[in-house]
């Protein structure tokens, strides 16, 4: 099957992106929390799927969360501390790129947990999430595959890309040999932690566009009727002569030069 071109991608992303809208204003009004977790291999697409998403929402009801490596201090706290202080409260939206999963995917594969913290984890996190969705968060878990062809060819185009270069870090290169690892890591985490009240969605990330028209619909798919019927507000016109910007104590740079 041919990949989605960008035209009849942004044809069909756009009635999404404007049932996200409505879906934002829902959450508001009703004091909803949404939390969406991103997990997935490197260069599946995680970050074109949060964008996709969060694009033509108010940022300050909908946050994107990518945490860095935890510091000394983080390191000596319970695991879920440092994810839980991000959680939503009411009337906000947090899309996490990468969570506390981190523990069962890239920590497990490269070793920076020990198998008690694996373990312990594998035990806690159904528990963790069991008490989120009790207390009425709405939890969706979604994890974005890819081939490693495919992957190959990601990492290859950011290794050339000046733009892209700093996607690719010294973890990704080391895990490049270690797909079939990481698919074992993930087998097991869905055995651990796939529950009725917070099960795991995957999503085909080969043609990322294809990918993220797929999650968003299925995201969509899964809220409640999310139609608030808030009319907006008028805008009347003005009265008057339309002014010009006036400067008298600083003017304007020059513009950047475009040629005719």
């Amino acid at each position: 099957m041919a990949k989605l071109k960008r035209k009849e991608y942004d044809e069909l992303l756009q009635p999404l992106q404007l049932e996200l809208t409505a879906m934002a204003r829902w959450v508001q009004h009703s004091g909803q929390r949404l939390l969406v977790l991103f997990e997935g291999r490197d260069t599946a697409g995680k970050g074109g799927a949060i964008q996709a998403i969060s694009q033509h929402l108010n940022p300050r009801q909908c946050r994107v969360v990518a945490l860095p490596k935890p510091t000394d201090r983080e390191a000596t706290q319970w695991y879920f501390q440092r994810y839980a202080t991000h959680l939503p409260a009411a009337g906000e939206i947090v899309l996490m790129d990468r969570s506390w999963y981190n523990r069962a995917g890239v920590e497990r594969v490269m070793g920076y947990c020990s198998e008690t913290e694996y373990q312990q984890f594998l035990h806690q996190a159904p528990v963790f999430e069991q008490l989120l969705v009790d207390d009425g968060i709405l939890l969706f878990k979604y994890w974005l595959c890819v081939d490693q062809e495919q992957q190959e060819k990601r990492f290859a185009e950011r290794h050339l890309d000046p733009l892209k270069g700093w996607k690719l870090s010294p973890v990704d290169l080391k895990s490049r040999s270690k797909y079939s690892a990481y698919t074992e890591a993930r087998e097991a985490m869905l055995r651990a932690t796939h529950r009725d009240g917070a099960p795991w969605t995957l999503v085909d990330f080969n043609d990322q566009r294809l990918g993220r028209l797929t999650l968003v619909r299925n995201l969509l798919d899964r809220l409640p009727d999310t139609r608030v019927d808030v009319p907006l507000p008028e805008l009347p016109e003005l009265k008057g002569k339309l002014h010009r910007e006036h400067y008298d104590v600083l003017k304007p740079i020059e513009d950047f030069p475009v040629e005719e």
